[in-house]
């Protein structure tokens, strides 16, 4: 994933903020409805934890799908190298998720906020578990589904981060400083991490609309 520069995602975050949200449909809205409704509508770390433990979800519904596959496409090299690629492009996705959500939880420890079991732990596997489900099975039914399900999860998360950024100037003076800088990205501060987080949101989001005309494995 693209590291940019602070002026550049300055230019991203303008971009972001200057473009409406995609129209999402019945089950993006319902999912983040609950989310409100269970963390409230303020942007907070604790929900941006939660959010990428969701986001992890539609990619490793996909790979299991594209095991199975592979375990009945061994008579068609060709075709089984494809899905092996295309698991490793998903992999490289869900990689970039999960580097988002380790960097949340340490910032998140950092700032000294507790959250009930409730909130921390047994809300997040429930919706986590469901939207993996949601997104296997939609998968499985139609793959463009899932595609324009999680592109309207990204394109979400994307406006979410970059509107924090917005409503937080503070952010802007406060060094972004993490045990995972070498394995992520340096950055001037936690302005340009939640800026270059959001960026990465949308270059997902931008992957899943592409594979919109072109859904594998029909």
């Amino acid at each position: 994933m693209e590291r940019l520069t602070s002026e550049r995602l300055k230019q991203e975050q303008e971009k972001t903020l200057a473009a409406p949200r995609m129209r999402y449909g019945l089950l993006a809205r319902l999912l983040f409805d609950s989310m409100d409704l269970l963390y409230g509508r303020k942007k907070t770390l604790a929900k941006f934890r939660v959010l990428e433990i969701i986001a992890r979800m539609p990619y490793q519904a996909w790979e299991n799908v594209a095991y199975i596959a592979i375990t009945h496409a061994h008579a068609d090299p060709d075709f089984a190298r494809r899905i092996f690629e295309w698991v490793r492009e998903s992999r490289s996705q869900q990689d970039n998720e999960q580097w988002h959500l380790l960097i949340l939880e340490e910032l998140k420890n950092k700032s000294g906020v507790r959250e009930r079991f409730f909130y921390r732990s047994l809300m997040p596997r429930a919706i986590a578990f469901l939207y993996y489900k949601v997104s296997w099975l939609l998968y499985v039914i139609r793959p463009k589904w899932s595609y324009l399900l999680n592109a309207h999860f990204e394109d979400h998360a994307e406006h979410e981060y970059m509107k924090y950024v917005e409503e937080n100037p503070a952010l802007e003076q406060v060094p972004f400083e993490s045990a995972f800088g070498s394995d992520y990205g340096s950055f001037a501060s936690l302005a340009d991490l939640f800026r270059q987080i959001g960026y990465d949101e949308r270059v997902h989001k931008l992957e899943s609309l592409a594979r919109l005309d072109s859904a594998r494995f029909q």
